[in-house]
């Protein structure tokens, strides 16, 4: 019978530091995240996180005017995922500055507010440049007892740019599909979220053009709800204004203000509800007042 082997004490102080070296170049384990720390996370990419937000920049939904009928129809969606009941992912669509983002995060607070569902409702968002690593977002979350809104706000893809296939995959393609847990809200200038070039040179330069065509127009077939949101007329416009001062107590003649508020829109040459509230914080800051918005 042979003698047991016994390492040399130089052997086991090199096998040491190579356990060592294995251990610092390993991935760290992922935690899992504390979802009870906040009603709002950001998801840092980088470090596969997910950062709780402590205070959410944005307004009371009472003050979205000139979007009532995407109002109503976001909120019943987020309404019914909140319950359990089946919900669509959305694509809110269309003019610069008309409350896309603003609905969205105002609606996840309404429904908090309401007290719907068993859990509070979270909000994850997501930046544009990491939506490649969205499948790992939904695997994150798939096992949380939470129900999530994934937001991401100005979507939409350039020439070149192949992360729309995962996005497609992460909604409703993949082998797992879309969480249970999970609805995918998203915000762009874009009604096909991408460029009317990039889908006629995929039409010029592919054997089967109508098929190429059709793998880039299918990606918004992946929202089953789109809400177009359009240019204000005048009367909407100065009653967002008018709601923006009532709300924070902006004593001054309406009147005076409304004149004051046309004026602003025509030097930039555009009504909406963003040059609202740039106007609004002008007004602020000249009546020595300050503006707290609801976190």
């Amino acid at each position: 019978m042979t003698a047991p082997f016994l390492a040399s004490p130089d052997l086991a102080q090199q096998l040491a530091r190579i356990a060592d070296a294995l251990e610092r170049i390993a991935p760290a384990a992922r935690s899992r995240p504390d979802f009870a720390a906040a009603d709002a996370f950001v998801w840092r990419a980088d470090r596969g996180a997910l950062e709780p937000v402590a205070k959410v920049n944005r307004v009371d939904i009472s003050l979205l005017h000139g979007v009532d009928r995407v109002r109503d129809l976001l909120i019943d969606n987020t309404l019914r995922f909140a319950r359990g009941l089946p919900a669509n992912n959305a694509l809110l669509w269309g003019a610069r500055g008309m409350g896309k983002s603003s609905l969205v995060k105002a609606a996840h607070a309404e429904i908090n507010r309401r007290g719907v569902g068993e859990d509070r409702l979270k909000l994850v968002e997501i930046h544009r440049e990491d939506i490649e690593s969205l499948p790992a977002v939904m695997a994150l979350l798939r096992e949380a007892g939470c129900r999530f809104i994934v937001f991401c706000d100005d979507l939409s893809f350039d020439g070149g740019d192949t992360s729309y296939k995962s996005l497609k995959a992460a909604l409703e393609g993949g082998i797992e599909g879309r969480p249970a847990n999970v609805v995918f809200y998203a915000t762009s200038n874009r009604r096909h979220l991408l460029p009317r070039d990039m889908v006629e040179n995929e039409r010029s330069s592919a054997i089967n053009p109508g098929e190429a065509v059709e793998e880039k127009v299918s990606l918004s077939d992946r929202f089953g709800l789109w809400l177009g949101f359009h240019h204000c007329s005048q009367d909407e416009y100065l009653a967002m204004v008018k709601g923006y001062a009532d709300y924070f107590g902006l004593d001054a003649p309406f009147d005076e203000v409304a004149r004051e508020a046309l004026e602003w829109a025509t030097t930039r040459g555009a009504r909406s509800g963003r040059t609202a509230w740039q106007f609004t914080q002008d007004l602020a800051g000249r009546l020595g007042r300050q503006l707290d918005r609801d976190g």
